[in-house]
């Protein structure tokens, strides 16, 4: 429909981030309607948290370029792609995922195909859409975005802890293995020194289970 005279004020509330629906009355214009999904008010921190750990940052919507920028902007978000399609998603996300590792977020129906294209699919909230938590490989039973970082933050947490844990079996391994050829150590050395390495592995393990906020 074309906006006509209201183009202007079409234009003002697009540009504060509203979708704006033009309404008729027998084919004339009666007025515009502006509405807007208002962004959660922790998702700035989460934004800025991500991009401390040296993780960008995306922003793919169907909306209209203007509401997609001006809530990108609140957001602290620099890369906006606007007014695309489930399947214009799903192709932004496979490129992205051929360059770098990407975890795609999504909670609705146009979001399962980039979803399932990520090389991480992230639902938020066990309220979403069937689609979008089966095409997923994380569902998130909360809507809070800090949980991202927080997750991001663990999972780093936890493969550092599992590399420490196999550096320390390989080195064991690779020192006992001569001294117990050579006769330096006897077998019941080697198997305490074996046994008491691997409380010290499961211990150092148990550590992935603390989760740091």
């Amino acid at each position: 429909i074309d906006a006509g005279p209201l183009k202007a004020d079409v234009e003002r509330m697009e540009s504060e981030g509203q979708t704006c629906v033009l309404v008729t009355v027998d084919d004339a214009l009666a007025g515009a309607i502006g509405v807007r999904d208002e962004l959660r008010p922790e998702v700035p921190e989460a934004v800025q948290t991500l991009h401390a750990n040296d993780v960008k940052v995306s922003m793919l919507t169907g909306d209209n370029t203007r509401t997609a920028r001006a809530l990108a902007e609140i957001a602290g978000i620099d890369d906006v792609r606007a007014e695309l399609r489930p399947e214009d998603k799903a192709s932004i996300v496979a490129e992205l995922s051929s360059k770098t590792p990407t975890a795609m977020i999504g909670d609705g129906i146009n979001d399962a195909p980039a979803l399932a294209g990520a090389t991480v699919g992230i639902a938020m909230g066990a309220t979403g859409s069937d689609a979008a938590i089966e095409s997923a490989d994380v569902a998130f039973t909360g809507h809070d975005f800090r949980l991202i970082p927080q997750a991001l933050q663990h999972a780093r947490r936890g493969s550092r802890i599992i590399n420490q844990n196999i550096v320390l079996s390989l080195a064991i391994i690779i020192v006992l293995m001569p001294l117990a050829i050579s006769g330096v150590l006897g077998l019941a050395a080697v198997v305490l020194v074996h046994e008491v390495a691997e409380v010290i592995v499961i211990l150092n393990g148990l550590r992935a289970t603390q989760a740091k906020r």
